[in-house]
């Protein structure tokens, strides 16, 4: 009896060794829905129009590849590239451009990152994280300065927040 049991043992050891090896060679993580991101900037651009500012907003997913844009009529030609590039930086380095600009003044130590491919060290790019997790990043172009677009930026975030945290 021992050694049949034995034998089942090992024989079951065995078997399950390949899964265990597979779950170490995966990992699982969340993103964003389309449809959350779309709220997100929707919610991002109407409060920028509703302080009379036309901009871009771009919400991207935790790789940094773009889910929504949306452009205002009147927002410059550059805004969509910008506000792609702000979020795109911030899930990038997991860090809101407002702070990424103030650490790479030039002298600072982190200065070069502005020297990098695609980095806008600019105000506007705010990562998106719930429950400990980077889901993604939002960023705005076109308010008067970085603090205005980190506002619409953050209205955006705001108004995904219940679906986020959970």
């Amino acid at each position: 009896m021992k050694r049949s049991f034995r034998s089942t043992l090992v024989g079951a050891l065995v078997a399950y060794a390949p899964f265990a090896m597979a779950q170490d060679a995966t990992i699982t993580f969340r993103v964003l829905t389309m449809e959350t991101a779309m709220v997100a900037a929707q919610a991002a651009l109407q409060t920028c129009r509703d302080s009379g500012w036309q901009v871009a907003v771009a919400v991207v997913d935790r790789g940094g590849t773009v889910q929504v844009l949306l452009r205002d009529r009147y927002a410059g030609p550059h805004t969509p590239r910008t506000a792609a590039g702000k979020a795109w930086t911030a899930v990038s380095f997991r860090t809101n451009t407002t702070e990424l600009a103030r650490l790479s003044q030039p002298g600072q130590p982190q200065s070069g990152i502005r020297q990098l491919p695609r980095v806008v060290a600019l105000g506007g790019g705010l990562i998106i994280e719930a429950q400990g997790s980077l889901l993604g990043a939002i960023g705005v172009s076109g308010a008067p300065g970085g603090d205005a677009d980190d506002t619409c930026a953050l209205a955006g975030i705001n108004a995904i927040r219940d679906r986020i945290d959970f």
